[in-house]
């Protein structure tokens, strides 16, 4: 009795423990070490069995807890048993025990030996109950008993309550009304029972203390949280869904970090230490222009992609930038590209140093006094750029027509010439000569004929 009393007072004390793991796939095996009680009374009547005495039996449960009258106890460890988990709640025991019968109910007796060897089927309620500490379970079972070296075959019944301690280590409970089957020297009796179960056998291959059943990583050691799975980096999400594992992240970016702070996990960031735009992969875009500083010539003046990221410039200031300006470096009007406009003064200027053009007699040579006024020319025209220029020779009426027509065309052509000598593009200067068709004073005189042989220079549209 001492012994029971000992062994309440421990699952009193270790109740408070904490929840652990019943037997189960983890842990399929188990040992119990422990004590057990003999009583013969509240088997119920039979008047079938002789070896007992009518007098040392009662109704069945009757005087069911009266330990100090009824109940046979051996002052030593006198119960051993071995279990394994078979799967569903289910768990297999095989018993032996060893007692000393010096009452049968209220009846004396000379000490009797008592051995007993059982198999047991047990079904644990614990899953019911959320896992707790309470592990209550109920099974039947068999076994053979012997009383003074007289054995008997027992089917049993059993109901019994174990109490976790931690992961291994419970206290059981247990109490077995054992019907014997033969009436003329059986002995129908409970058997009650108290025992230290430690249990073991569960496989935990990374050995992070997760069972591989329960592990979902059973070959990589991990944490409880994660059912066994690692958390590498220790940001609080399991590596499995960590896109960035070995570096602490955010679960908004799936465990990678946003360094700059800018809504961009770093991965997807260009510019991961520096606060960027979403539109540019995460970099800065200083100036506004849409390009990234990175990428930007002038990253804090605002400019098209096309320069780089610079504004154009208008070097000549006349508000045609210098990427439409035709004449960059020389101011211009906008109608024109850029490029300054020749007006009817400049094409005059032109024509005042035209006139004094003279050439040989009856000939298309040019004479070096004309020189100087054909640089002039070249120096206006050039002033233009983009401006294209007709020479045009006339002659007086003096001679045939064709003959001035031709020697009019040679006379603007050999202009022409010269000024390419001298720097003109030729692709700016055309030339025709229009002979008698167009003078600009009488033939009748000599004056006006000096007038009418000319060259003049016009503006090609």
């Amino acid at each position: 009795m001492k012994h029971l009393n000992r062994l309440l007072v421990a699952a009193i004390l270790f109740m408070g423990i904490g929840v652990a793991n019943a037997q189960d796939e983890n842990n399929p095996w188990a040992v119990e070490v422990g004590v057990n009680a003999v009583d013969v009374y509240p088997a119920g009547l039979n008047e079938d069995q002789v070896r007992i005495p009518a007098a040392a039996r009662g109704d069945i449960f009757d005087e069911y807890f009266n330990a100090n009258d009824h109940w046979n106890i051996l002052p030593s460890v006198s119960r051993l048993a071995i279990s394994r988990y078979i799967g569903s709640g289910f768990v297999f025991t095989g018993a032996g025990s060893i007692n000393r019968i010096d009452k049968l109910g209220d009846i004396a007796v000379d000490d009797l030996s008592y051995y007993s060897a059982d198999g047991e089927v047990k079904y644990s309620f614990r899953s019911a109950l959320n896992g707790s500490w309470f592990d209550p379970s109920i099974g039947i079972g068999g076994g053979y008993t012997w009383v003074d070296d007289i054995g008997f075959g027992t089917a049993n019944a059993l109901a019994g309550v174990k109490f976790w301690f931690s992961d291994n280590i419970a206290l059981n409970l247990q109490s077995t009304y054992k019907h014997a089957f033969e009436d003329s020297y059986g002995i129908t009796h409970f058997q009650h029972s108290a025992g230290i179960v430690f249990q073991f056998g569960g496989k935990d291959t990374d050995g992070d203390g997760i069972f591989d059943k329960d592990d979902e990583c059973p070959e990589t050691p991990g944490l409880a949280e994660f059912n066994g799975c690692p958390d590498t980096d220790g940001d609080g999400i399991e590596d499995r869904n960590d896109a960035c594992p070995n570096t602490p992240g955010l679960a908004e970016f799936n465990g990678c970090p946003d360094t700059d702070g800018d809504g961009i996990a770093d991965p997807q960031d260009e510019c991961p230490t520096v606060a960027g735009l979403a539109a540019l992969n995460g970099c800065p875009d200083a100036d506004g222009d849409g390009i990234a500083d990175k990428d930007d010539a002038c990253p804090n003046e605002a400019g098209p992609k096309a320069n780089n990221g610079c504004p154009y410039q208008d070097r000549d200031g006349d508000g045609v930038l210098d990427k439409d300006d035709q004449c960059p470096d020389v101011a211009g009007t906008v109608a024109n590209k850029g490029c300054p406009e020749v007006s009817v003064e400049i094409i005059k200027q032109l024509n005042d140093y035209s006139k004094t053009i003279l050439f040989d007699y009856d000939k298309s040579t040019i004479r070096k006094e004309s020189y100087s006024a054909l640089q002039s020319i070249a120096d206006i025209m050039k002033e233009y750029p983009n401006a294209n220029f007709l020479i045009e020779g006339h002659t007086d009426s003096r001679g045939s027509d064709s003959y001035n027509k031709t020697l009019s065309n040679e006379r603007a052509a050999s202009v022409r010439e010269y000024l390419t000598t001298i720097g003109m593009a030729g692709s700016r200067l055309t030339s025709q000569g229009f002979g008698e068709e167009r003078p600009i004073a009488t033939n009748n005189t000599a004056a006006g004929r000096q007038q009418n042989r000319r060259v003049e220079i016009s503006l090609v549209k």
